[in-house]
């Protein structure tokens, strides 16, 4: 439950300080933990809070493509403050080298040679890298390294 403690803990430092958008995000991440608490009927696991606020973050990405296509610079500025104080909360991010090298030595250690042996590769290397990488990003590495 740190996550949830550290939330709450930023939750009154924003309240003190009137950070507006960091007050708003918080109070969304914690309503969404809660929600899925709720949905589940049991405290979340440390994987299922990343998986939450991943999905939170993966939308900000989402909100901020489809407000810059549109021309909405203001709202993608706002989703993109969102998504910085959600990363705050979510585990380091890989690079992609780092992706490249674990994509290897799951293939190695599958023996996947073809885009058929796809599914085993992404079975192994997908719980490996959960909240740590974006799932497409995997994918593509992936393919690219089966082609």
């Amino acid at each position: 439950m740190a996550l949830l403690e550290q939330l709450n803990e930023d939750l009154k430092t924003a309240m003190k300080s009137k950070e507006k958008i960091t007050l708003e995000t918080i109070r969304s991440l914690k309503s969404m933990l809660r929600d899925k608490e709720i949905e589940k009927k049991d405290e979340l696991s440390e994987d299922e809070q990343i998986k939450v606020l991943s999905s939170a973050a993966k939308r900000r990405h989402e909100s901020i493509e489809s407000y810059e296509e549109g021309g909405r610079q203001e709202l993608a500025d706002q989703e993109k403050a969102e998504l910085q104080v959600i990363e705050k909360y979510l585990p380091e991010q890989m690079g992609e080298d780092d992706i490249r090298d674990l994509v290897e030595q799951i293939i190695e250690e599958t023996g996947a040679e073809t885009m058929q042996d796809m599914g085993r590769v992404m079975g192994k290397i997908m719980p490996k890298v959960r909240g740590k990488a974006d799932g497409s990003q995997v994918q593509q590495i992936v393919q690219e390294t089966l082609s």
